[in-house]
């Protein structure tokens, strides 16, 4: 009896189970990037052209690639010129066969008055006249060589007075002056050395009878060796060396100095409370020359200053006094000062959501607080001080809509006048006309293709321009995807993420699960515009697996309560909150195998899909860990810092991948590159270390000569196979 009842299980199964993954099924992922080119009228890039009410933008459609322009001010859509024209004048001029369908060039350069415009092919600069198609050559395009240097704060450097009267300079750690009219020099200061320096951060006042200057406390920062095994100059590896600061180290200080240029003297300023510092930074004089500004970021990233200091004595007094008992998150900060700093636009978190706030710059109070609700400020797009309004994104206005969706929004500095501009439920690209009269709104959501609409100032619609066609992108099985919401944790929190399914998905079948994870909390992850391919979900999709990506607490761009999740718990990433939204959709969807969950990431990612195998194994059976910063000690210190804080502490250690590796369980791959000077390269190997010494079974891949940007053929086909042997539980097609 037991034998035919497994025989029946059996059979059963085998009805739902996917077929053989084999060769074919990997050449045929390899042209899904194909996909993108069956989308056709997709979002409209638009470049203004001078300050007109018209637009250019290059269109994919069934007809071929196309230079379309637009008229804001009606809405009227006609090709820019005559590509067929084009096509034979370049033909004839270059001696190359040109395709007027394809053309070779896809950024155009026009007249303001459209009467024609200029390009690049064939390393030269071309004109070509509309009206009369006439295509002249304009010489050679000059090649931009992009040289980058680290500043250097003790190089001389030479600053002339707004009065031209004046030269201020840094030499030999001190700061001298110039008098350009008899060339005699004065030194303001005496007392730089070589390792507390008066830097070539120098800043005149209007007035130019001023000056303020940074002056650095240094230390030798922190580098660690790469070594390049493999390279390509000789037959030796060769030993690089790269400048890397991690969290605890000894940082540099930097202070604001003042000089009186008038008097020859040095004002003394009250810097100590101002030294435990991740950074200062000065931020510019006050037009009438009373005052200049810096913001000083305490180390640890729990307070945030921005002071005033006068002209006249040095004193310093804070204008805003950010402060939390988590973290400010400083890379978010906006400042934006109106009327010669007599106030301020400020960003803050401090009724819970990212808000803005307007200052009395003289006494440092509140004036009033101009967004307020349960939804966030993204970014300030555009202050109009002779209007009193801000342009700005903000996300979660709407009830029921996906609360990352980016609306573009306006409001009065006194916080009436509220309106979104960009209404329809979805996600928004804006381009504004020079002088702000009219704007592209392109809009879409990982579900629904894009719609390009042109709009004037007040959000009032002009005309649509296109809508996306995906009937021959579907035509071949593709899946849109879904955009799926389930409660968190705490059973009331909306958790929001994306189910990704195979072409010709059967929801009669059963597959194993994958989460593409990114848990850094500087930001939210999840695609949330619509996109015909991607190589990191598509290519894994397309073999057989239900892909899913999702933002659990700890990420940015909700409430506060829930960003703060993160902190000094970044082994949380989220994961009680991506449990239950991946049980809540196989609830719904009974062909996600929750007993088959598979996990991968990179960066920050790599760390997150380790620490799934180490915290949460009882779940999730197989991880691919790319370039993980697996020890937050072993890591650059401005990302860990700012979430795991300062000093350093036990919850380092409680976080630690590697700390923890004896927790193992499942299958494990490791991936990263030995010149990876994002994320130390020895992070992974003191991770190999630790689960050599705990006796666990995993699997490694360190690439010579790779560096942070993974993904490419090699290790994504070895990330597939994974995937195929140990959530299909079939060998993997063997390599061609």
């Amino acid at each position: 009896m037991k034998k035919i009842i497994l025989l029946s299980l059996c059979l059963g199964w085998s009805l739902c189970i996917l077929a053989q993954v084999t060769q074919a099924d990997y050449r045929r992922i390899d042209t899904l990037s194909a996909n993108a080119q069956r989308v056709y009228d997709n979002a409209v890039n638009p470049v203004w052209i001078g300050d007109s009410h018209y637009f250019w933008y290059l269109n994919h459609g069934r007809e071929g690639d196309v230079f379309w322009l637009v008229n804001a001010e009606t809405g009227k859509k006609e090709k820019a010129f005559q590509a067929e024209k084009l096509a034979l004048a370049l033909t004839k001029a270059s001696g190359e066969k040109v395709n007027a369908m394809k053309l070779p060039f896809r950024k155009i350069d026009f007249r303001t008055d459209r009467s024609g415009f200029e390009f690049e092919f064939q390393g030269k600069k071309w004109f070509y006249h509309v009206r009369t198609n006439k295509l002249t050559e304009k010489g050679t395009v000059e090649k931009q060589e992009r040289k980058w240097e680290r500043y250097d704060r003790k190089a001389e450097k030479r600053v002339m007075s707004p009065d031209k009267k004046w030269e201020a300079f840094n030499r030999d750690n001190n700061i001298y002056v110039r008098d350009l009219s008899d060339n005699k020099e004065y030194a303001l200061s005496m007392d730089g050395i070589k390792d507390f320096y008066y830097s070539s951060d120098i800043n005149w006042s209007p007035d130019s009878k001023k000056l303020a200057v940074i002056k650095v406390r240094d230390m030798e920062e922190r580098r660690i060796p790469l070594i390049e095994s493999s390279p390509k100059s000789q037959k030796q590896p060769i030993l690089q060396w790269r400048d890397y600061a991690k969290p605890g180290d000894v940082l540099p200080v930097y202070l604001p100095a003042l000089f009186d240029v008038t008097s020859k003297r040095q004002i003394s300023l009250e810097t100590l409370p101002f030294e435990n510092q991740f950074y200062l930074n000065l931020t510019g004089w006050r037009e009438d020359s009373r005052a200049f500004t810096f913001e000083f970021n305490q180390r640890g990233h729990q307070r945030y200053i921005v002071a005033e200091v006068s002209a006249e004595d040095g004193h310093i007094r804070p204008l805003i006094d950010e402060q939390s008992p988590t973290f400010i998150y400083y890379g978010r900060n906006f400042r934006h000062d109106l009327n010669d700093g007599k106030e301020i636009l400020w960003i803050s978190e401090r009724d819970g959501w990212r808000h803005l706030y307007r200052f009395d710059g003289e006494t440092g109070k509140v004036i009033n607080q101009v967004t307020k609700g349960e939804w966030v400020v993204r970014e300030v797009e555009h202050v109009d001080e002779a209007n009193q309004t801000i342009l700005f994104t903000a996300s979660g206005l709407h009830a029921g809509e996906d609360p990352y969706n980016l609306h573009y929004c306006r409001i009065n500095f006194d916080g009436s006048g509220f309106v979104d501009l960009t209404p329809e439920n979805a996600g928004h690209y804006v381009v504004f006309s020079k002088d702000r009269n009219y704007f592209t709104d392109v809009y879409s959501r990982p579900d629904m293709p894009y719609v390009s609409v042109v709009k004037r100032a007040d959000g009032s619609r002009v005309a649509e321009i296109q809508k996306a066609d995906i009937r021959d992108l579907l035509a071949t099985g593709w899946q849109i995807p879904e955009v799926f919401c389930a409660k968190g944790r705490d059973g009331k929190t909306d958790i929001w993420g994306n189910i990704y399914r195979p072409s010709g998905f059967d929801a009669q079948k059963s597959y194993p699960v994958v989460e593409m994870i990114y848990a850094g909390p500087h930001d939210s992850h999840v695609d949330k515009y619509f996109r015909a391919y991607n190589h990191l979900t598509s290519r894994l999709c397309d073999l057989g697996f239900v892909v899913v990506t999702i933002d659990g607490m700890g990420t940015a761009n909700r409430s506060k309560a829930f960003h703060d999740v993160c902190w000094k718990n970044l082994k949380d990433a989220g994961f009680p909150d991506r449990i239950a939204w991946i049980k809540a959709a196989a609830q719904k969807y009974p062909a996600l195998d929750t007993s088959r969950v598979g996990i991968y990431g990179w960066s920050a990612g790599g760390q997150n899909a380790m620490a799934a195998l180490l915290f949460h194994n009882d779940f999730y059976k197989a991880a691919v860990a790319l370039c993980g910063c697996h020890d937050n000690r072993m890591d650059k210190i401005w990302w860990n810092e700012q979430w795991m804080g300062y000093p350093i502490d036990e919850s380092y250690s409680a976080c630690s991948n590697v700390d923890n590796a004896w927790r193992l369980k499942g299958k494990l791959l490791l991936i990263n590159g030995e010149l990876d000077d994002n994320v130390d390269p020895a992070s992974t190997l003191q991770v190999v270390d630790a689960l050599v010494k705990a006796g666990k079974n995993f699997e490694q891949l360190y690439l010579p000569n790779h560096t942070h940007s993974l993904g490419g053929n090699f290790e994504m086909r070895r990330i597939h196979d994974f995937f195929v042997r140990y959530l299909m539980h079939q060998d993997a097609p063997e390599w061609e």
